[in-house]
């Protein structure tokens, strides 16, 4: 079982050496998503629900360049720079997931590449 590098022009490009989503397998890894637009390249300015808005939207974007949706993440990982956003961020996540949300772990951290608000991370099972 090989693995397979994910590439699509649904999320931003990788901004370092790292490849947007490996998928080995029927398992989807993706690269932390930062609420950048793919179409311009630009951070998507505006308060916690605007850039978790565009991050979900940038994970959603991964998940269909490898042949996936978002009922497939099994486990996400959020970072956030100010954990007083939580429940902002929290209700907008949660559109995502009506159904069976995936298991989750979210963290403060002191900074995020480009100066955002927050970025996410998944992982996913992919067999259909």
């Amino acid at each position: 079982m090989g693995k397979e590098i994910i590439q699509t022009n649904k999320a931003p490009k990788a901004i370092g050496p790292y490849s947007q989503g490996i998928k080995v397998g029927d398992l989807l890894l993706t690269a932390g998503q930062i609420p950048i637009h793919p179409e311009t390249g630009e951070i998507e300015e505006g308060d916690i629900r605007a850039q978790t808005e565009r991050v979900m939207k940038n994970l959603n974007g991964v998940l269909e360049g490898a042949g996936g949706r978002m009922e497939d993440i099994v486990k996400t990982t959020v970072y956030m720079t100010d954990l007083k956003d939580f429940g902002e961020m929290n209700e907008v996540y949660g559109n995502f997931f009506q159904k069976d949300p995936p298991a989750r772990s979210t963290v403060e951290v002191r900074n995020l590449p480009k100066g955002v608000k927050v970025e996410i991370d998944a992982i996913a099972y992919i067999t259909s």
